[in-house]
């Protein structure tokens, strides 16, 4: 096995994935997981302290692109305008292998409770990301949470449509920005 080949990480991911999904992710081992990589089990821990982190792989850039997004936003930008900005930042960030991921992490996530609880906790992890950014920008804090669970909200709604799709030019961008209008305007009926 090579130690220093490019793109240990990405195939780590890539290969966890694909064995939760194939035999569940109890019964799969760190062990199993490097060997599908190709890679040591120390590289493997040199990436990633457990196998449960594998799960929430990038959820640092992802919270970093979305507060910059929302910082970045104009002035004079609603709370909802600046997630926005925030929300397209962070998706023109995933690619193909985000996509192509899609399916088979809902698959090993939904079967089972501690995937279930470790993308619970990066659900709340990007929204009090989003909140900080917005109170950072003086929003009051009951506004920034309710803009930031919209956002988080329409991520999740707008990543399961685009994982769906058979192939797709634009990128995630545009159906997460749908959704998050969609829940905009769903909130004037309340």
């Amino acid at each position: 096995m090579a130690r220093w080949q490019p793109g240990a990480r990405d195939r780590l991911v890539m290969a966890a994935v694909d064995l939760f999904a194939d035999q569940g992710y109890d019964n799969t081992t760190v062990a199993q997981i490097a060997d599908r990589a190709g890679v040591t089990k120390s590289t493997f821990f040199r990436y990633f302290p457990d196998k449960r982190e594998l799960l929430v792989a990038g959820q640092e850039t992802l919270c970093r692109l979305l507060v910059e997004g929302i910082t970045e936003a104009p002035p004079d930008a609603t709370p909802l305008e600046a997630v926005a900005a925030g929300l397209e930042q962070a998706s023109n960030a995933m690619g193909p292998m985000n996509r192509e991921l899609g399916p088979r992490l809902k698959a090993a996530i939904a079967a089972s409770t501690e995937l279930q609880e470790r993308d619970t906790l990066k659900s709340v992890g990007l929204a009090n990301a989003m909140t900080e950014a917005l109170e950072a920008r003086g929003v009051p804090t009951p506004v920034a949470h309710l803009a930031a669970e919209l956002g988080v909200l329409a991520f999740k709604q707008g990543y399961a449509q685009w994982i769906t799709l058979d192939h797709d030019e634009a990128g995630l961008a545009p159906h997460v920005l749908k959704a998050l209008k969609a829940l905009h305007t769903a909130t004037t009926s309340l």
